[in-house]
């Protein structure tokens, strides 16, 4: 009968260590499900090249903040990026140094041919924010060799044939913005070109290098690259020479990971981003 009895006891025993043992396994796959549960996301981010150093910080200051999220970069001429994204390749935030390339993607401003020529509706509604301003300068490489003082100054000096200016492509916003200031005084592009007083870059940071290397007297630049790039600007276009310069954000409807996009671009208008904008000289708008 002791028999019987302990042998009861010992499969009673065993059966409640199995079930711990179940416990415990399940318990211990349920916490392995928890841990894996924030799956790192990748963030593919079209920005202007004018953003370069500053993104690439903020890159750095955003591990901290989601250290799931891994931001990667595609840094090129608005005007290029516009056209990848066009193109149907992935991006899940975009910025551009002016409103005409985020234009053409609002579908909001369907049925504007001037602003939206192709009826693209790519942005994510509700997305789109004026982020930042930059401003557009007169640079010159070390030493002013052809002592520019000014815009005016450079507008008789190109008259005259006696400096070389680097400028921006036609499809890039700072290109875009040199036009408004040849306009403002009265200059003829094509015949400066053929003159053999310009030369051109694809985007700003082609510009800035130019006028680095000492390969131009002077260039038309944002001042933000200016700054990262150490060079002296002797001018600063106003308002009524070329506009604002302007750079509208937003998340695109192909976004695989909206709600990640949507908070890194929030983040982008916090005060911890917007000294590292401003430590460059861009002036925060959002």
């Amino acid at each position: 009968m002791k028999k019987n009895c302990f042998a009861r006891f010992a499969a009673a025993a065993l059966s409640l260590a199995m079930l711990a043992g179940c416990g415990a396994s399940q318990s211990s796959d349920s916490a392995a499900e928890d841990t894996g549960s924030a799956d790192s996301v990748e963030l593919t981010v079209f920005a202007a090249a004018s953003m370069t150093e500053t993104l690439n910080q903020i890159a750095e200051d955003y591990k901290s903040v989601d250290p799931n999220v891994t931001l990667t970069f595609n840094f090129a001429s608005s005007g290029d990026l516009l056209t990848q994204i066009k193109e149907g390749a992935d991006c899940d935030v975009f910025i551009s140094a002016a409103p005409k390339q985020m234009n053409a993607l609002d579908g909001s401003l369907k049925g504007d041919t001037d602003k939206n020529p192709d009826g693209l509706d790519e942005l994510l509604g509700g997305t789109r924010i004026d982020l930042l301003e930059n401003k557009v300068t007169l640079a010159v490489p070390e030493g002013n060799p052809k002592g520019v003082q000014s815009f005016d100054d450079l507008a008789e000096k190109l008259k005259s044939g006696d400096v070389l200016l680097a400028i921006g492509n036609s499809d890039v916003p700072v290109g875009q913005y040199t036009q408004k200031i040849f306009a403002h005084y009265g200059l003829d592009e094509a015949a400066l070109a053929s003159s053999g007083v310009l030369t051109y870059g694809s985007n700003v940071k082609e510009v800035t290098t130019q006028v680095s290397e000492g390969a131009v007297d002077c260039g038309i630049i944002y001042a933000t690259d200016a700054f990262s790039a150490g060079l002296d600007t002797v001018d600063e276009a106003t308002a009524d020479m070329c506009g604002q310069v302007i750079y509208p954000a937003a998340v695109l409807k192909n976004s695989t990971h909206a709600d990640e996009a949507k908070a890194f671009l929030d983040y982008l208008t916090t005060d911890e981003a917007g000294k590292v904008f401003e430590s460059v000289g861009f002036t925060t708008l959002a």
